[in-house]
Formats: C-alpha cells, sequence, structure tokens
C-alpha cells in the first residue's frame, strides 16, 4: 500500500513557521519528505529555523511581516521561483498578549486583529495564484478562543473567529478548483510561547494539564501529525473544517483556566495601582 503520508517532491509552506507549534508543523512535512519553506518576521529566525530543517531535507525561507501583503507575495514569488508551485500552505503567524477588555488599547487590540485575522487574510490571497491545483491543502492555525470565550483574551477571541469564518469562506470559493481549506486548533502545547504567556505560572500549567481529559499537554508533533493527515489523500473530502487538537480540553477544561487567567490579569493590575 503506498504511503499516504509521504510528502516527497511536494512543496509546503509555513507562515509563522520558525518558532513553536509553527516550526514543529514544519519539521513533520520535513520529516515526510517534503521540500519546506519558513517565513517570520525576523531573519535570523528564518536562518536558525532553515538551519534546523535542512538536517531533515530540502528548506528555504524568507523574512516577512504578515501584515505586509506585498512583503509576504513577494517572499511567496521567491519560493516559487525555486520550487514551483505550492501543495500545501500552512498559515500560523499569530499574536497574543493577556489583557482584560476594559484595560486593553485599541492599539492593542488592532495589532492582534492585524497579525492574526488580516495577516490570515494577506496569506492566503498572496498564495492562492502559486496553489496547485486540484488537491492543494491550506491549513490556518486557529485557537480554541475562536469559540469559546476567555477572560483577558477578548482580541484574540474575535479575531480567530474571524479566521475560522475565512476558513469555511475560502473552502467554498475554493473548493470548485480542488483546494481544500481547514483550520486547526491546538489545544494546551507544552513549551510554546501561547503557554508561557496564558499559563505563565506552575499552579497554572498543572491546572491547564489536569483540565484535559487525556491528562497531558499537547506537542508540537499532535499538530503536526494532524496537519500531515488533513493535507494527505487521506483526507481528501475534508474541506472547510474546524479540527481541534487538544486532548478534548475544548469540552470542558478552558472555562476554569480562563477564570484563573483573569484572576491572575485581575491581582496584577491591582498591584500596578
Amino acid at each position: 500500500m503506498t504511503n499516504m503520508m509521504d510528502f516527497s517532491g511536494k512543496t509546503v509552506v509555513v507562515v509563522g513557521g520558525t518558532s513553536g507549534i509553527n516550526l514543529g508543523i514544519a519539521r513533520s512535512f520535513a520529516a515526510a519528505g517534503a521540500r519546506v519553506a519558513v517565513a517570520s518576521r525576523d531573519q535570523q529566525k528564518v536562518d536558525n529555523a532553515v538551519a534546523e530543517l535542512t538536517t531533515l531535507g530540502v528548506a528555504m525561507g524568507f523574512a516577512a511581516d504578515v501584515r505586509d501583503e506585498a512583503a509576504v507575495a513577494e517572499g511567496f514569488r521567491q519560493v516559487a521561483d525555486s520550487w514551483g508551485s505550492f501543495d500545501v500552505l500552512v498559515s500560523g503567524a499569530a499574536g497574543n498578549f493577556p489583557a482584560l477588555a476594559n484595560g486593553m488599547s485599541a492599539n492593542g487590540f488592532k495589532s492582534v486583529v492585524e497579525i492574526d485575522l488580516l495577516g490570515t487574510f494577506h496569506v492566503t490571497k498572496a498564495a492562492y495564484p502559486h496553489l496547485r491545483k486540484p488537491g492543494a491543502s491550506v491549513i490556518n492555525i486557529s485557537a480554541p478562543q475562536a469559540f469559546l470565550p476567555m477572560v483577558a483574551q477578548s482580541h484574540v477571541c474575535a479575531a480567530k473567529a474571524g479566521v475560522d469564518m475565512l476558513t469555511r469562506t475560502l473552502a467554498m470559493e475554493w473548493g470548485p478548483e480542488g483546494i481544500r481549506v481547514n483550520s486547526v486548533v491546538p489545544g494546551p502545547i507544552a513549551g510554546t510561547e501561547g503557554m508561557k504567556r496564558l499559563a505563565p505560572t506552575q499552579e497554572l500549567i498543572t491546572q491547564a494539564t489536569h483540565s484535559v481529559p487525556l491528562k497531558r499537554l499537547g506537542t508540537p508533533d499532535d499538530v503536526g501529525n494532524l496537519c500531515l493527515f488533513l493535507s494527505s489523500t487521506m483526507a481528501s473530502y475534508i474541506s472547510g473544517a474546524v479540527v481541534p487538537v487538544d486532548g478534548g480540553w475544548s469540552l470542558s477544561g478552558a472555562s476554569g483556566l480562563s477564570a484563573t487567567l483573569g484572576d491572575l490579569i485581575l491581582q496584577m493590575s491591582a498591584g500596578a495601582q
């Protein structure tokens, strides 16, 4: 039987793929034989990620801010000039910081929306001319905040809800051309910047772990494996889906962690007064 997870000869582009979950996704595709291009704002991070991915296979990268559509488009052009059209696009650039809505500046709210939502629009739109059709796979990295309201996360809740609706809309618009578009929703993933910001204490890490029905934090490989599946021929009839990879956390545990996080923010705010 043919190995459905063999991506040899395929071109995969991971935006935001220089750290955390997104770098883990890039590693998964590289280990499966794909040519992998990564992008982020920091050229040094791009260089470091490319050096690491090159130990697994063929890799390249470019620096661009997802808020700059022209810069993203130019980076994609460079990849296409080197490797041709794209088989898989992963849009994973994101911004976050914990803050209660009435203590957040308009600029802070706007910044997260521009990175998460507008950035996803820029990335998917700029990649469209390079997507191999039919059979191309687009994966937007979302978050539980898209469908679970969380204290101190109003900006992310709004932005990621928009990302999931963009996913569904693009699945409808691009489906006739054979392009599949899905969202992946990581839950608590150990060792990531998101966990450091949303669970900055051991108490919160412990609470997050206990709130997961499977009683463990996830790993970047858990997310990468889902992305491999969704981009493989095994998922050829899956499009417009929003798929959690969270050990069941979003079923019951998010509200408790959110409340504790809110208490922490309130304490920090009171201490600053």
